[in-house]
């Protein structure tokens, strides 16, 4: 026990850092939490498609979305989301799944959608990569 205190006091920036990042880490699960955004994985999120006829999301720039997108995907850039969030309102009771790169903006996104009245949002965790290292589907047919 005193080899590591002494190696914690020769390395405090180290463990500065470790306590850093395993605070942000732990304090964005709380916040995630406590906004109330929902996430999926691609399993979770392809079961919605399939079982609950979910609407899909794009909400990446319309570059990333040529180049690759889920099937059936609508695209609504993050910049334009608060302006269309009314054609989003006729998904009525039908899940939600948001996706962007990385899941980042995503999540931001099913905050603003919760604000609007429309709880049934989620977003996919890992955004597009995690769907493709799924072994899922993407297309590049406008639709």
């Amino acid at each position: 026990m005193s080899d590591f205190l002494e190696f914690a006091s020769h390395n405090a920036l180290l463990f500065l850092a470790l306590f850093v990042i395993v605070g942000m880490l732990i304090g964005g699960e709380v916040l995630r939490r406590v906004r109330g955004i929902s996430t999926l994985n691609a399993n979770e999120a392809l079961r919605l498609i399939n079982d609950q006829e979910a609407w899909v999301v794009d909400i990446r720039d319309a570059g990333e979305y040529k180049a690759g997108h889920i099937p059936q995907a609508r695209h609504i850039a993050y910049e334009t989301l608060s302006e269309r969030i009314g054609e989003l309102a006729r998904a009525e009771q039908r899940p939600i799944i948001l996706y962007c790169r990385s899941g980042a903006t995503s999540e931001t996104a099913c905050g603003l959608l919760k604000k609007n009245g429309i709880s049934n949002a989620y977003s996919l965790k890992g955004g597009l990569p995690s769907w493709v290292d799924a072994r899922l589907p993407i297309s590049r047919k406008k639709t």
